[in-house]
């Protein structure tokens, strides 16, 4: 670094970090969600054992507990839903994560020690609701993502794929099942669907280079590269 370049040792607000995604949450942010300063709505869990990129490793790893995450501005685009991308200004500044609060560009050392700490999870912000909590539970079980991984892995080996493709077909559709019926019932905003069930797996796939098709009228799951 050039000797004239000054040290940045505060923020200047510019928004690279806001735009690198929202903050996972922790339990010092349970307060928040649950007066509603950051609604559920808001939110997406990324759900035990989904593959997920560690920012602290620097690589994608099995995430080892829920990781309840704000969304990000849309589905295209991962900045954090928080930017107000005119203003370059957060929206929930005042109440914003603890991981916000602790990020500095100039010294990341106070996020990365409590980084995979302490994190929150479904099950903090729906013990009061034990009917929601027993169906995200029976779908977490379900829909494990190591019996996932297992299945993505014979389809990509084509050993026992055609199997494994009608397994993974069937979980599908009770995924997509579970998240109309859940609306239907409860009258839930569906934007909630992906705080209590996480992505959906049509959608996941991808994360174990596995992508659906369709021959005719059939509908399967084709590994690619």
């Amino acid at each position: 670094m050039p000797e004239n370049t000054p040290l940045i040792r505060q923020c200047r607000r510019c928004g690279t970090c806001c735009a690198k995604g929202g903050p996972a949450l922790h339990l010092e942010d349970r307060e928040k969600v649950e007066s509603g300063k950051i609604p559920l709505k808001t939110l997406l869990t990324i759900r035990q054992g989904e593959p997920a990129f560690d920012n602290i490793q620097a690589k994608v790893t099995p995430a080892l507990t829920d990781i309840i995450k704000v969304k990000n501005a849309a589905e295209n685009d991962g900045t954090c839903r928080y930017l107000d991308q005119a203003k370059v200004a957060c929206a929930i500044y005042d109440y914003r994560p603890i991981e916000c609060r602790l990020l500095a560009c100039w010294d990341t050392r106070p996020l990365a020690a409590m980084y995979d700490q302490d994190r929150l999870t479904r099950s903090h912000l729906l013990s009061r609701l034990p009917g929601l909590i027993d169906l995200v539970a029976e779908h977490q079980q379900r829909c494990d993502y190591v019996r996932v991984g297992q299945w993505a892995a014979q389809i990509r080996s084509g050993q026992g794929s055609e199997e494994a493709v009608q397994k993974l077909l069937e979980l599908m559709r009770y995924d997509q099942s579970l998240r109309k019926v859940t609306v239907e019932r409860t009258r839930l905003d569906s934007e909630m669907l992906e705080f209590l069930f996480g992505r959906p797996l049509h959608l996941t796939i991808r994360l174990f280079r596995l992508r659906l098709a369709r021959h005719g009228t059939a509908l399967t799951i084709e590994p690619y590269l």
